[in-house]
């Protein structure tokens, strides 16, 4: 569990799930939909706490957002805090990297799922 910002608010605190624990099948899995691919390649391409729930360009609901956040944090990937009102984020590229070399790099890098083909 990380420390929580923002005292306050009426909601619970996020659970999160240290990468060290998460199976592969797991991670794969959370990896999988393309939500949740556009939630993490935004995250890589922000600062670490600059991100809100509400600041992600995808084409779903607040309560589906909120799942895949869960997925996504179950999976070891997504740290969140609350700041006042709003649940900001932070990819934890580091810590996961460490459990699964490799495996953000070759996400981040694919267009789409789909790899240019090498020489």
């Amino acid at each position: 569990m990380s420390d929580q910002t923002g005292g306050g608010s009426h909601r619970a605190a996020p659970m999160h799930t240290d990468p060290e624990d998460v199976p592969l099948l797991t991670a794969l899995s959370a990896l999988a939909d393309p939500v949740r691919i556009q939630l993490v390649r935004e995250l890589a391409a922000s600062d670490d706490w600059t991100r809100n729930c509400g600041s992600f360009d995808v084409p779903v609901g607040k309560a589906a957002l909120s799942h895949h956040f869960t997925v996504l944090r179950g999976a070891g990937l997504v740290e969140q805090r609350d700041r006042g009102p709003r649940r900001v984020n932070r990819l934890r590229r580091e810590e996961f990297d460490a459990r699964f070399p490799g495996l953000l790099a070759l996400l981040l890098r694919a267009d789409d799922g789909r790899e240019e083909p090498g020489p």
